[in-house]
């Protein structure tokens, strides 16, 4: 598949992304509060947030080709487009891509992506992981269509953070099939999720000795993705991480071929 324009291969030298504010943080609560009711507020302020994010570490995506994996409907292609970015959304579920996709969304497979090797200057994934039985394979195919010295932004919510189970969160850490039994008894509709099927248990730690064990990446950033200070720090602690990291988000390097 031709992605179109080629961007300039220049890339400005970046530095590390400081610890985001206090502020910030308390703007992405309230907005995940209020997902149900203003799902593109929330989405939307999401999207720019992790933009900037991408920025901050690879610099302007402008001219840039830009690969959203699993981006639902599309929000954060289109904040990438937004900003001048060739941004294209490959996403697998039909039933997530909403009324009105973005122009040259593809079905596809985040497995299997119709697409060549070096094909992406960027390329972004947004909680995604948790939801694939095999996240290796997932993390391999997002290597191979990004450019060598490309930027790969992967972010998934940890089993055992208080968001673990979604929408039966924090009842998860009770035991999944009683957590959703009692999502079902409190709202009257069976849970989005199911354990084995559409969420899996990926940890930090498990994650983290994978990825360091690649030969085709390096780790820029393991921190958190939400957490106002020390979102590297509580990173690197055992058993702690794994409870207060949140959400955790890889910022990788495609190492040369």
């Amino acid at each position: 598949m031709d992605l179109g324009p080629r961007p300039f291969e220049g890339v400005a030298p970046h530095g590390r992304l400081a610890d985001p504010s206090l502020r910030r943080s308390l703007a992405l609560f309230r907005a995940f509060l209020r997902e149900q009711d203003e799902p593109d507020a929330c989405y939307s302020l999401l999207a720019r947030d992790a933009v900037d994010q991408v920025e901050a570490y690879g610099g302007s995506v402008a001219g840039r080709v830009v690969v959203d994996v699993g981006g639902g409907s599309g929000y954060f292609t289109q904040e990438f487009r937004a900003r001048g970015a060739y941004a294209y959304l490959f996403e697998p579920d039909v039933r997530e891509l909403g009324e009105k996709p973005p122009d040259g969304t593809v079905i596809a497979d985040g497995y299997l992506l119709p697409l060549a090797d070096g094909s992406a200057d960027v390329t972004f994934s947004s909680n995604v992981l948790e939801h694939v039985a095999d996240p290796q394979t997932f993390l391999s195919e997002l290597a191979r269509v990004t450019r060598p010295g490309g930027l790969i932004y992967v972010s998934f919510t940890n089993w055992f953070s208080p968001w673990g189970g979604h929408e039966w969160a924090p009842w998860h850490y009770l035991g999944a099939e009683r957590a959703r039994a009692r999502y079902r008894r409190r709202t009257g509709r069976p849970a989005k999720h199911t354990l084995g099927e559409n969420l899996f248990p990926v940890h930090i730690g498990t994650t983290l000795r994978q990825v360091r064990a690649r030969d085709d990446v390096r780790i820029v950033s393991a921190r958190s993705r939400y957490w106002p200070f020390l979102t590297e720090t509580v990173v690197k602690v055992p058993g702690l991480r794994e409870f207060a990291t949140w959400n955790l988000l890889l910022i990788l390097r495609r190492c040369p071929a």
